[in-house]
């Protein structure tokens, strides 16, 4: 049996797709309000920050996927995601599971460098130096030894259905309601963008392939790396839009941080879109060459697409 902690999110919802269509029939999806992704999936409700609860959760699994998210609040992270992330360790270690670990770019330096699985972590904010922390603590039960573990990571999504990012709410989501869209900082930095099904496709892989444990991964992304200027002319193309846009410079957004929580959650985000963001997947890409990457045009296409058709399905509005 192989088991998803965190269950709900967007990455986790396309790997139980994933693993359901090409690997195995036995998933557990586990969260405080599991919802099924295939029909033979088996829920089980559990709060990642109970030991008890995570370690039922895990029990008889194979592989277990670590796939849990929260709010972007810098407090919730400090007091919660270390502690979910031990739970489910423990637990793997107590089921003998193996464990894959699903992480972003956070802890990495906020620069032009070209950004590999031998990158130091530089982190850049208190939410960067959790996820350092947790990072670390992973490669520590990597090192450890006890079980199989396994990292795979990666830089800012874009992609359908709810996928959260700035690129999604700031350039497609604008886009899909006619508005203009915004650039966040710069428009002539070079971006590296995963197109989330990708991310999703790639973990399968990885959990499913005995060789990719006791190693760090960066999941595939395609190669282009196009401005923001590049990529809201090719999406304002797909969406028959004008390629017009507005730039929000770093002062703007660091000014909005006083007055909106949200945007002040993120502000320590905003050094990395000052520069070239340059992730490699070259690892992956060469250990697993048939894995089709999404390019950046097909994706704005299927974004467009299933735009399109929920536009087709929605009901007419009633006439009183």
């Amino acid at each position: 049996m192989q088991t998803i902690l965190g269950a709900n999110g967007q990455i986790a919802v396309e790997l139980a797709r994933e693993l359901g269509k090409s690997y195995t029939s036995d998933l557990r999806l586990v969260s405080r309000n599991p919802r099924k992704v295939n029909d033979t999936d088996s829920l089980v409700s559990a709060n990642l920050l109970d030991a008890q609860q995570t370690t039922e959760a895990v029990k008889g699994s194979s592989v277990v996927y670590f796939t849990a998210g929260l709010p972007p609040d810098t407090q919730l992270w400090e007091t919660q995601f270390p502690a979910m992330l031990k739970n489910a360790l423990d637990a793997c270690r107590r089921a003998g599971a193996s464990f894959a670990y699903f992480d972003n770019t956070y802890m990495y330096p906020q620069d032009d460098r070209l950004q590999t699985e031998e990158t130091s972590f530089a982190p850049v904010g208190r939410k960067g130096r959790v996820r350092a922390a947790m990072a670390s603590m992973v490669l520590e039960e990597m090192a450890r030894g006890d079980i199989l573990v396994l990292i795979g990571r990666a830089p800012e999504f874009y992609g359908p259905w709810k996928t959260q990012s700035f690129t999604n709410a700031l350039v497609l989501d604008k886009l899909k309601t006619g508005k203009k869209p915004l650039v966040p900082v710069r428009d002539d930095t070079r971006r590296t963008l995963i197109w989330t099904p990708d991310a999703s496709r790639a973990l399968a892989v990885l959990g499913n392939t005995t060789d990719a444990f006791g190693q760090s991964w960066h999941l595939p992304c395609c190669d282009d790396r196009p401005t923001y200027k590049e990529f809201v002319a090719m999406a304002s193309t797909t969406f028959g839009r004008a390629a017009s846009y507005r730039v929000l410079p770093k002062w703007v957004l660091t000014a909005a941080g006083f007055f909106s929580a949200e945007v002040r959650e993120i502000r320590e985000l905003l050094p990395r879109y000052e520069q070239d963001n340059l992730f490699d997947s070259t690892k992956f890409k060469r250990r697993f060459p048939e894995f089709e990457v999404t390019t950046y045009r097909k994706g704005t296409d299927l974004i467009h697409r299933e735009w399109s058709n929920d536009r087709e399905r929605a009901p007419a509005p009633s006439i009183k």
